[in-house]
Order: structure tokens, then sequence, then C-alpha cells
């Protein structure tokens, strides 16, 4: 769920009258609705992050408050919402339905202050978007770029990490995701797909023995890849049965980045696994040569995501119908090239 600037509507809902009476008793009133506003917004938050600690710091709400706003709002209902233990938070029956209306409430509070903004009507506003660090920046900040240049009225922050930034929790718009999805309300559209390749300098290839079948990587120089998106065996598909094979590996150097990894496989440190857009320029220039590529495991998709909406801002529409067929040409550009 986006912002609501919660000040805007309660200053246009209390000058809706002049009359000094009725201007006292509509204030009234509408302080118990904007306070009702901010505990479905906060239960909102609680219940996507699934932690009060975490949603206390992504809404910049003392934890107190937090707890009292939702304990208060559960009062008032009569009924619980959240079951809290020690290890975990999820929400009760009732939790559930209630959530699904306050998400339809405040879509429709949401929309219609952006009417009055204009960014319903007009491309306009700021845009949100992460990606993976390297693959943003070859590929979707020129297109970015691109974009800033036909629209005037948009200003785009692109955040890049190789961590899945959660789209909630840091109120971002639109993510590129490289790699199989959860299932969640998130919708996807797929652009792509991308190898997955294994690969070392010619010089380390000529100086050791040639490597005919992925287990012969388990007595090779390997350089691996240590993120929270990688794991310590490489995934290899064995031709001759369709089955999906983990090598386990032991790694003569280990990076927590791509780039590192592929400086070293270069400098002629051993065999690494990356995925293919991470290598390219350096099997163009010939330091590097991609090795038991008839064991590529199943190509994994690359995906433009964004939090589920009635309506789209008219930002993201044409954000999206901009860079769609852009990324889908890149991508496919790139599994033609080597």
């Amino acid at each position: 769920m986006s912002h609501i600037d919660f000040d805007i509507i309660s200053m246009a809902l209390c000058h809706l009258k002049d009359n000094t009476v009725n201007s006292i008793m509509i204030f009234s009133i509408n302080e118990i609705m904007m306070d009702r506003l901010q505990a479905m917004s906060m239960l909102i938050k609680v219940a996507e992050i699934g932690s009060f600690s975490a949603a206390s710091k992504s809404l910049n709400v003392p934890l107190p408050t937090l707890s009292r706003k939702i304990s208060d709002l559960e009062n008032q209902l009569g009924v619980r919402l959240l079951h809290r233990t020690t290890r975990k938070l999820s929400l009760t029956d009732a939790g559930s339905d209630y959530i699904e209306a306050c998400k339809r409430i405040l879509e429709q509070v949401e929309e219609a202050e952006s009417q009055v903004k204009g960014e319903y009507l007009e491309p306009r506003g700021e845009l949100v978007i992460t990606a993976p660090v390297m693959f943003g920046r070859l590929y979707v900040l020129p297109i970015i770029i691109e974009f800033l240049s036909l629209y005037s009225n948009i200003n785009v922050q692109l955040l890049l990490s190789d961590r899945n930034i959660n789209l909630f929790e840091d109120d971002v718009d639109m993510a590129i995701r490289i790699g199989k999805l959860p299932d969640s309300t998130m919708i996807a559209t797929q652009v792509g797909s991308m190898r997955i390749v294994t690969c070392a300098s010619q010089p380390f290839l000529s100086k050791h023995r040639s490597v005919e079948s992925p287990h012969d990587l388990t007595l090779r120089s390997c350089i691996s890849l240590d993120t929270a998106m990688t794991t310590s065996h490489w995934h290899y598909k064995f031709p001759s049965s369709g089955l999906t094979a983990h090598i386990d590996i032991l790694p003569r150097l280990t990076v927590n980045d791509s780039d590192s990894a592929v400086q070293a496989a270069i400098k002629g440190v051993g065999i690494t696994q990356q995925l293919h857009y991470q290598v390219k320029e350096a099997i163009d220039k010939g330091d590097l040569k991609i090795i038991l590529n008839e064991f590529e495991p199943d190509e994994i998709p690359v995906h433009l995501l964004h939090k589920t909406r009635k309506y789209l801002p008219q930002k993201m529409k044409v954000f999206l119908e901009f860079i769609s067929p852009k990324l889908k040409n890149s991508i496919h550009n790139l599994s033609i090239s080597t």
C-alpha cells in the first residue's frame, strides 16, 4: 500500500462546512475517521511485514504507539485480529476478512487522493524501481534514462541491490526479479529468461585437465558466489536423463558479488557459474569461455513485479508499457549472442 497523505485528507474534510457548530461536529467525526484509517493502514503494514518492530521502523512510528493502535482497533471491533506469539505473528480468520476490506477502503482513498493530484489523469510523480545491481546498471538504467527524456513530469528512484527489496516495506512501485517467484498477490509480467553458464579463462583451461562433466568440478578450483540467493552447490541438467543434479563444489575462492567472481575467473583463479548477462562482456572479449554448455540447467525467468492494484497510476502504466518490450528485446538479443 503506497503512502496516503492523511493530513491532506483531514484538512479537506474539515473544510467541508463553514458553520462553526457543524465544523466542530464534523471535525470530531473526521478525527475518528482519520484515526480509523491510520489504524487500518498500520494493520496492513504489520500483516504484510509480519513483525511489529519491522512495521514500526517502516512506518516511522514508535513501537508502543503502533501496538496500542492495533489493540485499540481490536477493542473497538470486539474481535482479535492478530495471533501474537514470541516467534510468529499471523492473522486470525476475522483479521483476514477485515484486512481485505481495509485494503479496498484504503485503495479507494488513495485513488481519490491521486486523482486530485492528477496521477491518474496524466503521467506524473515519482517511481521507485528496484533491480539487481549489474542487471540494473547494464539493462534497466539505459531504459530509464530514455524514459526520463520522454516524461518530464516523472522522477525515478532506482534502487540497485542483489537483495530482494520488499515492495511493501520499502514503498517500492516496481521490481525486476531474476529467478522463480514465490507465491504472492503481486502482479508479475515475464519479460524473458536467463541462462546459467559455467565459464573459465582459456589459460586456466589450458593449464588443467579438461572438464568433460559437471562431476569433474569436484576436482577443480572453483569460485563461489556467497549471497542470500546462492548455495554451496551448482545445478546441472544431464541430457541423457533430463534430470537436474546438485554438484557440491569446494571453492578455492568465495566472494559475495558476481563482478568479483568474474574478475577472479578472468585472472585464472578457477571456474565460476554465473548468470549469462554477468559474463557476457568477458566472453565477448575472449577473457572467459563457456564450458559444460550441454549440461546447463533450465533457464530462470525474468519478471517485472508490482503490487496488486485495481487501477494503475499513469506513471506506472506508461513505464510498464515502455520498459516491457525493451527488456524483452535486450534479453532476447543476449540469448542469441553467444
